[in-house]
Formats: C-alpha cells, sequence, structure tokens
C-alpha cells in the first residue's frame, strides 16, 4: 500500500471526494487544490483546528462590515480575505480527515452545518449594521434564503442519502467568490452593494424555488418506491 507521501494526486482527489458528490463549476480546479493542500498541512493541525480557522474567516468577514461602517468603506476588503480563510477552513476540515483515513463522518457533519450557519447568521448581522434603513432587509433576506438552501441540502441529504453541497453549477465556493466580488465593487462604487445583493438574493430566491420542486419530485418518488415495496 502506497504511503501518503506516494500518493498521485488524482489518487488523493479520490480519497478526498469520499461522502460528498459535487457539481459545482469550480470541482475540477477545487479538488485539485485541496488535494494539494492537505499534502502540505502539517500533521499537528487538526481537523478541529481548521474549521477553527474557518470560523475565524466569518468573524473577519463581519469585523469587515463593522470597519467599512464606522472607519472606511475599505475595509470591506479585508472581508474578502476572510471570505478566503472561510474558504481555506471549511474545505480542509473534513477533506484532511478522510486523506488521514481518520474520518468522524457524524461528527464532522454536525460541526460544520452549525459552523456554517453560525457564519451565514454573522454575515447577515454585519450587512444589517452596514446598510441604512430599509436596505437591513437585504441582510435578513440573505440569511433566511441560504438557511433555506441549507435546509433543502440536508433533506435531499436524508432523501436521497448522498449528500451535496452545491446547488446546480454553484457551490459554497463559487458563493464566496460572487459576494467577494460585491465586496470589491463597493469599494469602487459606493452603494453598489445594495443593488448587486439585492439581485443575488433574487438568484438565491429563484434557485430555492426549484430546488425545493426537484426536492419534492425526489421525495415523491420515494414515497411511491417504500410503498410498493410495503405492498409486496
Amino acid at each position: 500500500m502506497k504511503t501518503e507521501k506516494h500518493l498521485s494526486n488524482q489518487e488523493v482527489v479520490k480519497i478526498i471526494a469520499q461522502e460528498r458528490n459535487r457539481t459545482n463549476i469550480l470541482k475540477k480546479y477545487e479538488q485539485k487544490t485541496i488535494a494539494f493542500l492537505v499534502q502540505k498541512i502539517p500533521s499537528w493541525i487538526s481537523s478541529d483546528m481548521l474549521t477553527a480557522i474557518g470560523f475565524l474567516g466569518s468573524i473577519i468577514i463581519f469585523v469587515s462590515f463593522l470597519m467599512a461602517t464606522y472607519i472606511n468603506v475599505n475595509y470591506l476588503l479585508l472581508g474578502i480575505l476572510g471570505f478566503f480563510i472561510s474558504w481555506f477552513g471549511d474545505s480542509l476540515d473534513g477533506r484532511i480527515a478522510y486523506f488521514r483515513n481518520i474520518p468522524r463522518k457524524w461528527y464532522g457533519f454536525s460541526l460544520d452545518i452549525t459552523i456554517d450557519w453560525i457564519g451565514i447568521v454573522l454575515m447577515g448581522c454585519g450587512f444589517v449594521v452596514y446598510a441604512d434603513g430599509i436596505w437591513e432587509i437585504l441582510g435578513f433576506s440573505f440569511v433566511v434564503l441560504y438557511g433555506w438552501e441549507m435546509l433543502t441540502t440536508l433533506l435531499r441529504y436524508k432523501i436521497t442519502n448522498k449528500y451535496s453541497i452545491d446547488s446546480g453549477i454553484l457551490g459554497p465556493t463559487e458563493v464566496r467568490i460572487v459576494i467577494s466580488g460585491i465586496l470589491l465593487l463597493e469599494v469602487l462604487i459606493h452603494d453598489s452593494i445594495l443593488y448587486s445583493g439585492s439581485l443575488a438574493c433574487i438568484i438565491l430566491f429563484i434557485s430555492n424555488i426549484f430546488d425545493t420542486i426537484k426536492l419534492l419530485k425526489l421525495a415523491d418518488i420515494q414515497d411511491k418506491d417504500e410503498l410498493k415495496q410495503k405492498n409486496n
């Protein structure tokens, strides 16, 4: 059996892809990047430490909104760094466990969902502080819509026993990139975040509608299959 040092990058990709079905547009490049990184992470850095690093990224995003509100809008650029740190920790915590052959499937799953939700709430709260007046509702809307998507993901996992964190060609990585672009645009064009954020919420709402319809169809098929098996 090959040791970790002698595994090819493609073999590492197969190891870290376990228990997760990805459909996002950046899947190929993201998996190769993660496969490279898991081989470089020092052994003393654990999955829980990577989860903490990812959560630190969410805190940085929240702080960037506060600093942009009370000091200077340019501090929103700090949020882009926060998204990168969030991606780094969130993408590597579970994958490195599989690479080291010490996965904790249900512990990791529970912790990941919890931290992701808290991170989304922090981001929404940050936007509420940054926005003025009625525009604050965008922050609440984003949290609700993203929570809806997370709920759909969990229900799909329950029904199909296949875990996918993506909605079609879009996944958490693509969402992070899009929001980072929105933050950058806001620094360049003040108040553009209000309109780009509104567009993002509309797209997320439409995506949730389609995902929910697909989910209900899967649930209906599952019900019919179970009823057929019961009758037989």
